[in-house]
């Protein structure tokens, strides 16, 4: 089993969470993130009115609001829950984020017991 995360534009989460739960996918986790990668933020990505300083500061905004997406899934399934993440979230432009893929050892449902695929 895998865990994906994706962090990606927060006017993409719904597209994205329809478009998992068309797969066979709608159990996941969100959350709101702020953060920045190597642009060091994205002045034009929030919608509020950035003060004169911050205009001139080379790189950006210090963070910048994002949504975080966790899944986990069975290994021959990554390939397929990435590509749709991507297909949605792919704009070309910087700031369309990140996706990680980490080894989970063993998942346990609390309220049954049950472990491994059956768990998820």
């Amino acid at each position: 089993m895998k865990e994906i995360v994706a962090i990606i534009r927060p006017n993409k989460i719904n597209a994205t969470k329809k478009a998992l739960d068309v797969l066979g996918f709608p159990g996941m986790t969100a959350c709101k993130v702020v953060g920045r990668g190597k642009q060091k933020g994205i002045l034009g990505e929030v919608a509020f009115t950035v003060s004169p300083e911050l205009q001139n500061q080379e790189g950006g905004m210090k963070y910048v609001p994002k949504r975080m997406l966790s899944l986990v899934v069975n290994d021959q399934d990554v390939s397929l829950v990435v590509a749709a993440i991507i297909k949605i979230n792919r704009t070309g432009q910087i700031g369309d984020g990140r996706i990680f893929i980490c080894p989970v050892e063993e998942v346990v449902r609390i309220r049954t017991g049950e472990k491994g695929e059956a768990a998820i």
